[in-house]
């Protein structure tokens, strides 16, 4: 999977005549890095970052801590470390890329596990940004509107056996992104971070059928999330609307187990 990103504002589409503006154009290969060591092992990874567009472009890249917010958004700590951070074990290939227009290169990183490592998950992020402080829009004359172009790499390692233990605890509706949804709530009481997956069969009180698919959101340890089931789109490519109370029946897997569901989500209560 490409991972990519043109920093632009939506009003850049309407600047005034004569107005410039810098754009933020790089790609990465992968888009995250799953991994698994031993203590004391060092690992060896690359990743490609690649400039799509038309001048030359100057990338920084450095570690970043990250925090998985409720709506499934990443936030970045950069300049202080976690609890726990495991990015001093981190080592980066070079902290400045610069590339030609449409050009890519190989970038390395490697990870060295103490001897003394704990089985655990060592997550951290790679940041490839602008190397200029920032980047910024020009709608009228006068006015400078900052942009900050940034792509996050997320690298999870599993340390020594640590695993996943998942548990779906229940099913229920919820507002997501402004529409009517079902999610599953899931409990990690491992040392691993897990992913659910599958697609549910359902049906609305319209007698309509979907297929839901299982938002294949990570579940950190020690930590409840609510996942979104994803109704497929309508004919139209619009997202569908449902009559609730939905049936749903299928199975939910994940790294060592699975669960079956057959159940019927009644509209969530007016508040």
């Amino acid at each position: 999977m490409r991972l990519s990103l043109t920093a632009a504002l939506a009003c850049a589409a309407i600047l005034a005549p004569g107005a410039t503006y810098a754009q933020f154009a790089a790609f990465v290969l992968p888009a995250r890095f799953e991994l698994k060591a031993k203590p004391g092992e060092k690992l060896s990874e690359v990743l490609e970052i690649g400039n799509d567009a038309s001048i030359p472009g100057d990338y920084r890249i450095r570690t970043a801590d990250w925090s998985l917010r409720p709506d499934g958004g990443v936030d970045f700590r950069v300049d202080t470390l976690a609890h726990e951070s495991c990015r001093p074990w981190v080592a980066i290939e070079r902290f400045l890329v610069k590339l030609s227009p449409k050009a890519k290169r190989r970038f390395r990183f490697e990870v060295q596990v103490p001897a003394d490592a704990k089985p655990g998950l060592c997550r951290f992020a790679l940041l490839i940004e602008s190397a200029d402080p920032v980047t910024s829009v020009a709608p009228a004359a006068g006015i400078q509107l900052p942009i900050q172009g940034r792509i996050g790499i997320i690298v999870y390692v599993r340390v020594g056996n640590a695993a996943p233990d998942l548990k779906l605890e229940r099913l229920e509706v919820q507002n997501v992104n402004g529409r009517q949804t079902p999610v599953a709530w899931f409990r990690n009481t491992g040392l691993a971070h897990g992913r659910p997956e599958g697609t549910l069969a359902g049906t609305d009180a319209g007698g309509r059928s979907f297929d839901f698919t299982i938002a294949p959101l990570p579940i950190l340890p020690g930590e409840t999330r609510a996942v979104p089931l994803w109704p497929q789109d309508d004919t139209d490519g619009k997202p569908s609307t449902l009559a609730f109370p939905v049936k749903l029946k299928g199975t939910v897997e994940w790294e060592g187990g699975k669960q079956a569901v057959d159940t019927s989500l009644p509209a969530p209560a007016v508040r």
